[in-house]
């Protein structure tokens, strides 16, 4: 019998049977909840854009998993009618394979987060809604106590959770609390990829989700202070080079002594 949720063979850290056994209840959950579901009879898209009438026949009709393809091309959508009723229709199978790096889709993650918050997930019935918010919150448990081939960074996974939830406060809280060389080297590796972005006072991804501009800048505050006060110690303890440590230094610093540092530019390599 073929599982239906295949285990990557990634890095492990303590806890990772918990955090999988959570994971592959949420994905259960979610298959429960989102069964039958399907996109509205009137749904429809620019055949040129989006495919054909045949494919999208298939979002219409419930059961049964998408050609990977196809898959892509409903969540990657921004014209949808109903997005709410596209994304229920796909997630159970679009949760699967987020955790499992979305394959060869991986490129396409950055607008992950906003099919969900699109969709308006967090104003769905009770049991959808924690479906959602559950498989969430396990997938970053999880993806903070993993790393390998075919899964996404955590850095990613952490954009997809702050898009979808509008915030990124509860997500660095769990970072926080999750002590073990693995969430450590995550964060070396997502501070080699954001410090520079960071240190220009600029998110560190172009945001999909239809954020005021000054929410934007609050969830760019909030990480960058968040590095700044917790990361220089694990990044010591995970023995990161020097440069990524003054990076993380001198994102605590205001920006105008940050440019007059000794260290300064940082880390551009």
């Amino acid at each position: 019998m073929t599982d239906p949720h295949p285990h990557p063979h990634p890095v492990r850290a303590p806890g990772v049977p918990a955090a999988r056994d959570r994971l592959d209840r949420a994905l259960d959950e979610l298959a429960a909840a989102f069964r039958g579901a399907a996109a509205r009879p009137d749904e429809n898209a620019c055949a040129c854009h989006w495919g054909s009438t045949e494919e999208l026949v298939l979002l219409k009709t419930p059961g049964g998993d998408l050609d990977r393809d196809l898959l892509q091309r409903a969540w990657y959508g921004t014209d949808w009618r109903d997005p709410g009723a596209v994304l229920r229709r796909i997630l159970p199978q679009f949760a699967r394979e987020l955790t499992t790096g979305l394959d060869g889709y991986a490129w396409a993650v950055d607008r992950a987060g906003a099919a969900f918050a699109e969709a308006g997930w967090q104003e769905w019935p009770a049991r959808q809604s924690g479906a959602v918010r559950e498989f969430l919150h396990a997938w970053w448990a999880y993806a903070l106590r993993v790393t390998g081939p075919g899964l996404l960074p955590a850095r990613e996974v952490l954009m997809v959770c702050t898009e979808a939830s509008g915030a990124i406060g509860p997500w660095l809280a769990v970072w926080e609390g999750t002590r073990h060389p693995v969430a450590d080297h995550h964060l070396a590796e997502t501070l080699d990829a954001w410090d520079w972005d960071l240190l220009r006072e600029e998110l560190p991804w172009r945001p999909w989700a239809a954020w005021p501009e000054e929410a934007e800048g609050a969830v760019r505050t909030e990480l960058t202070a968040w590095i700044a006060e917790h990361a220089p110690a694990r990044l010591r303890a995970a023995g990161a080079p020097e440069p990524l440590r003054h990076s993380a230094r001198l994102l605590g610093l205001p920006a105008p002594t940050r440019h007059q540092d000794p260290h300064w530019p940082p880390n551009l390599t």
